[in-house]
């Protein structure tokens, strides 16, 4: 038996082509697949998404259409609000376009700190390399904590039943909600918009994209546990340390799977596959053993499945475990490693934009 085919059977994956009643996914039927694993995700871990905005607008303000990225960009800050059921919020996002190009991709981007930009941001990159980024610090949604009484969570509520909302799905929303601000306002390629982000926030991405179909590209850097790893046989951060540190992030149904993943009626191989047939693109760092390299990529092995049932090719890989410079960018989805530690790094965001712009 294949490396690939071994693990696969040896960690007991469940398979994507397989509908809780056991019904075969095909090409015709695929779509309703899309819908069952959906709300597996919602019910078992991220808790359902909240309704559809009453509406999105965008106030500018703050304008450099002069010196932004050493001249070349054009920098906007959006005070973005929606309601949801009649309850409003407003968070902030900062918007740079690439001066002289007309239609650019996007890339949507939560990032961690505070302020405009921070580490993991290379805005003068992506500037030159003609891309539009609209990025925001996740905080300014709602803040990292057990606390829902604050940002976009006082209007969600707290957590009561067990599927209510967390956190993620909440990042998630409001990365959407950048989306509606931009395609009603800007001119950009609705062909190459790419939402993404790094650790929790590579987590929130992959729920950004499984749930938007807008995102054509999803890029997840080193995301891991709930991420794109396989929890089943996780070496790494395991269900029981993530609901530990940061029960937050998930509805509180995930936390009865600790030390217990064998029990799960999924694994994170359905979020990957709920991305198809749009492109998903996993990154890993040789070092970053919390997130369990080895298991992000076999989430995207038995994810292509899913792509194969839409005719499309998935992952396209050596039939081996991952070594630090692999590149694997021929399918649909895609993937890296990197050698190196738990980083978002420029290697990382080359390779993505690499893929992104072919």
């Amino acid at each position: 038996m294949s490396y690939i085919k071994n693990e696969i059977s040896k960690r007991n994956i469940p398979d994507v082509l397989k509908f809780a009643d056991g019904t075969i996914v095909t090409k015709e039927n695929a779509q309703e697949r899309h819908a069952e694993i959906l709300d597996i995700l919602q019910k078992e871990v991220y808790g359902y998404m909240p309704p559809a905005p009453d509406y999105v607008k965008g106030e500018v303000t703050y304008l450099n259409d002069k010196s932004a990225a050493a001249g070349f960009g054009i920098w906007k800050t959006i005070d973005i609000t929606f309601a949801i059921n009649g309850k409003s919020f407003t968070f902030p996002t900062n918007i740079i376009f690439p001066k002289g190009v007309e239609n650019p991709p996007l890339v949507v981007l939560s990032y961690f700190g505070s302020g405009p930009f921070r580490e993991f941001i290379p805005v003068e990159f992506l500037v030159s390399k003609g891309v539009a980024l609209a990025a925001v610090c996740y905080n300014d949604v709602t803040s990292d904590n057990a606390d829902f009484s604050d940002g976009m969570a006082a209007i969600i509520g707290e957590r009561q039943a067990d599927s209510d909302t967390g956190k993620i799905a909440m990042w998630a929303y409001a990365e959407s909600r950048i989306l509606d601000y931009v395609l009603a306002n800007e001119n950009i390629n609705t062909e190459k918009i790419a939402v993404a982000g790094h650790s929790r926030l590579g987590k929130t991405a992959l729920v950004a994209g499984a749930f938007d179909e807008r995102f054509k590209y999803v890029f997840s850097n080193s995301s891991g546990c709930a991420g794109a790893a396989i929890a089943r046989g996780n070496t790494g951060e395991r269900t029981h340390n993530i609901t530990g540190h940061s029960d937050q992030w998930f509805c509180k149904k995930y936390a009865t799977y600790s030390e217990k993943e064998e029990e799960m009626p999924f694994d994170q191989n359905f979020l990957l596959a709920a991305i198809a047939p749009r492109k998903v693109y996993v990154a890993s760092s040789q070092d970053d053993a919390w997130a369990d390299p080895k298991s992000e990529h076999l989430s995207c092995c038995a994810a292509s499945e899913m792509y194969d049932a839409y005719g499309i090719p998935g992952f396209v890989c050596e039939d081996r475990p991952p070594q630090p410079g692999d590149k694997f960018h021929e399918g649909n989805i895609g993937y890296h490693m990197r050698a190196g530690f738990h980083f978002f790094s420029m290697k990382d965001w080359g390779m993505f934009l690499e893929y992104f712009l072919k």
